[in-house]
């Protein structure tokens, strides 16, 4: 299914189809800040499979979950003072965040050797707008395909390309095509595992 959603002003009708595809398991389209992005229902152990199957990772792929305000990540997340107040500071934005794992995660989630959660808030009127329909977070990978080292951002190419490998495509135009700047704040300071869209000045010592 292709939804033409507005980029500023999502229509919620259209956001409540989103809503429950997800609920009925459903891997979906949508777009970000940074890119667009795979998603399906936290708790739908064949949806994540799916998305590996789309992405061709492995097991040990690390998923983000897109959330909708800090509290939410603080809830999967945990959050140390310091950290709280940097995360604060920079969402929504195209960042995302590595924490150590709250037992709200589901175990599947988490590489065994490395407990840990990436967590993000968009900066985007359609994704926050599905974020708060749905009331939790998104289980979401960037949407790059097998053999591309960039995610596609292009609305036009995702509709040429994507309807055969998933059920729903929101389809809010071109996006950024630059992938999110990751920090990881699951040590006693924070470190810049990637360079991206958000600028890292910040997080540095």
């Amino acid at each position: 299914m292709h939804l033409t959603i507005h980029p500023d002003n999502p229509q919620p009708r259209l956001i409540q189809q989103a809503v429950l595809a997800l609920k009925k398991g459903s891997v979906i389209v949508y777009p970000t800040d940074s890119a667009y992005a795979l998603g399906c229902h936290i708790g739908d152990m064949d949806a994540m499979e799916r998305l590996r199957k789309i992405r061709d990772v492995s097991p040990s792929h690390f998923f983000t979950l897109m959330c909708r305000d800090i509290s939410e990540i603080a809830k999967y997340g945990i959050v140390e003072n310091w950290a709280f107040r940097l995360i604060k500071k920079h969402t929504p934005g195209p960042y995302t965040f590595v924490l150590k794992a709250s037992s709200e995660v589901p175990k599947r989630l988490l590489n065994p050797k490395r407990k840990e959660i990436g967590v993000r808030i968009p900066n985007n009127p359609i994704a926050l707008a599905l974020l708060e329909a749905l009331d939790e977070p998104i289980l979401s990978t960037t949407l790059i395909l097998p053999n591309e080292s960039e995610p596609l951002w292009e609305s036009d190419l995702i509709l040429e390309r994507m309807p055969s490998l998933v059920d729903m495509i929101l389809d809010g135009g071109d996006c950024s095509p630059t992938p999110t700047s990751v920090i990881d704040l699951s040590r006693q300071s924070p470190h810049i595992l990637r360079e991206g869209a958000g600028d890292v000045s910040f997080f540095v010592e």
